[in-house]
Parts: C-alpha cells; sequence; structure tokens
C-alpha cells in the first residue's frame, strides 16, 4: 500500500504542476488541498465553464467528472494509470481550450450522468 499511495502523490503532484505550468491563464483554480497528505488520489479544478471542458475531454478519451457549480474531478487510479497519462490529459485540457473545443454546442447539453 506505501508504494501506492507513493505513486498516487508523485502523479497528483504532477497533474498540479502540470496544470498550473501549462494553463495559466486559462481560469483553472485548484480545488483539491495542495498538501497531498490532505487529498486523495484525485484532483478537483474549477473553472466557470466546468461542465462543457468535461464533457470535450471525456469525448477525447480522458475521463473524469463533474460536480455542480464548477468542479472538473480528475481520479488517478495507479495500479493502471501510467505517469504519461497524466501528461497527456493536460495536453488534451490545453488543446481543447486552446482550440475552444469545449464551445461545440453539444458539450454544454446537460446529460443525467457526466
Amino acid at each position: 500500500m506505501e508504494v501506492l499511495r507513493r505513486k498516487s502523490v508523485a502523479m497528483t503532484d504532477l497533474f498540479i504542476r502540470l496544470v498550473e505550468q501549462e494553463l495559466a491563464g486559462f481560469g483553472f483554480g485548484l480545488a483539491s488541498p495542495r498538501d497531498a497528505a490532505e487529498r486523495g488520489s484525485q484532483v478537483a479544478l474549477t473553472h466557470p465553464q466546468g461542465y462543457a471542458i468535461m464533457q470535450a475531454l471525456i469525448a477525447r478519451g480522458v475521463i473524469g467528472d463533474f460536480r455542480a457549480p464548477d468542479i472538473l474531478r480528475f481520479g488517478f487510479a495507479v495500479l493502471y494509470l501510467r505517469f504519461a497519462d497524466a501528461w497527456d490529459a493536460v495536453a488534451i485540457l490545453k488543446d481543447i481550450m486552446q482550440s475552444g473545443a469545449w464551445q461545440a454546442p453539444e458539450f454544454s447539453q446537460r446529460k443525467a450522468v457526466t
């Protein structure tokens, strides 16, 4: 369990650093505690357009979930996720934000399940 927890902390720390480095200026906030001792194996971000952004991510194969009013949650199942998956998720999120892909009408249509 210690090995899994260390990987979880390393992956979530990496994800947070990458979000702050690559997505500065796109309006994201960190909702999860920055201190790894105070968070589990997930990272929650805030964004006013969180629902549409999460739908665009899901369409691109990055699976997270949305919690109203503005929370995008990313879980890190360290048994089968790689550090490269964290890098890829942030790269896809950056592309979605830069291209404005999240603004497509289909991503704003609320569904029963996110």
